[in-house]
């Protein structure tokens, strides 16, 4: 039996300040440790993370800064790019941010003396997501409130734009297929683009919204998740455009919805940052209630480890991190 509260992190960081974004690295950057970024007002911390899952020499959670950038504006979203490497000199650190201001940021670090931020501008109201291409990590993808999905190279330049029918909130790349993107929107529909044609090839409906976050399974491209309304849904891409499962996860509204890296049926969902508290719940699609439940003080963000059943959310000065017995 689980306790309505949930249960307190696995393992927590100190930070210095209010972490409004978290991420970890979904790619190999050659090193035994995971890259982690996070932010808040004005500021981004690069690091490595080690868990005693992983070496027994440490102690629950082992956080090392690498660097912090100084950051414009508070960050909104972050995405890391598949370049950033530790194994190589010089070392290469590469991400993008969006802020308040609709523009895209490409900061690029040898961890040395050379730092570079590149500005994209075009959108004309809020970020609400992006992604760079996961192959080559030539292209950065990013949804806004303004209707459109935008495609650009990393000099800035602006090579596709998608007009959507609400505002996109999520958005995601085949792991594989570097020329298919998947959109989300607003008003309930995702919508897959081949961007070779630049046409939609395929949609999916949630039969309700807002539509909040969604997520694209990459361990089994056939599954998109999402969460709208308070509820989380789950679709078979090649049965049908209307979900395949569907059940109430929230009290109030679900904020953000994404699958492990590591096991197919397993995702989590956060309810929006409450005043005092925000609920993180573990699901795993074998099992009719949820598998962890955790709680944080307002949480922000939501990301899961590249080889561990283990996500991180940010907070007021802190990092919170939850492993899920597998």
């Amino acid at each position: 039996i689980m306790e309505d509260l949930g249960r307190g992190a696995s393992y927590t960081v100190p930070c210095d300040d209010y972490v409004h974004v978290v991420e970890f690295s979904p790619f190999d950057s050659g090193s035994a440790a995971s890259l982690l970024a996070y932010g808040g007002n004005q500021y981004v911390v690069v690091g490595t993370c080690r868990f005693q899952e992983e070496d027994m020499e440490v102690e629950g959670v082992e956080f090392a800064t690498l660097r912090v950038f100084h950051h414009a504006l508070r960050v909104d979203c972050l995405a890391w790019s598949p370049e950033s490497r530790l194994d190589k000199l010089p070392q290469l650190i590469r991400f993008c941010t969006a802020a308040a201001d609709r523009k895209v940021r490409l900061l690029t670090s040898d961890l040395q003396n050379q730092h570079e931020v590149k500005v994209m501008e075009g959108h004309t109201s809020y970020i609400n997501h992006l992604v760079f291409e996961p192959t080559e990590g030539k292209q950065i993808a990013s949804v806004s409130d303004d209707h459109t999905c935008r495609v650009w190279d990393l000099e800035g330049n602006e090579t596709t734009t998608f007009r959507l029918r609400s505002p996109g909130v999520s958005v995601c790349w085949h792991p594989e297929d570097a020329f298919k993107l998947m959109v989300a929107e607003k008003k309930g529909t995702i919508r897959f683009y081949d961007l070779v044609t630049q046409q939609a090839i395929l949609s999916l409906d949630c039969g309700q919204s807002p539509l909040m976050s969604a997520d694209w399974c990459l361990t089994n491209t056939i599954k998109v998740g999402a969460v709208t309304g308070s509820d989380w849904v789950i679709w078979d891409i090649t049965r049908s455009s209307y979900p395949q499962e569907k059940r109430p996860a929230h009290v109030e509204r679900a904020g953000n919805f994404r699958w492990s890296r590591v096991n197919e049926n397993l995702f989590s969902t956060t309810g929006c940052p409450g005043k005092i508290s925000s609920q993180l719940l573990v699901h795993h699609l074998g099992h009719p209630q949820p598998v962890m439940i955790g709680s944080a003080t307002v949480g922000a963000g939501l990301s899961w480890h590249r080889s561990l059943p283990l996500c991180v959310i940010g907070g007021d000065r802190k990092l919170s991190f939850w492993m899920t017995e597998m």
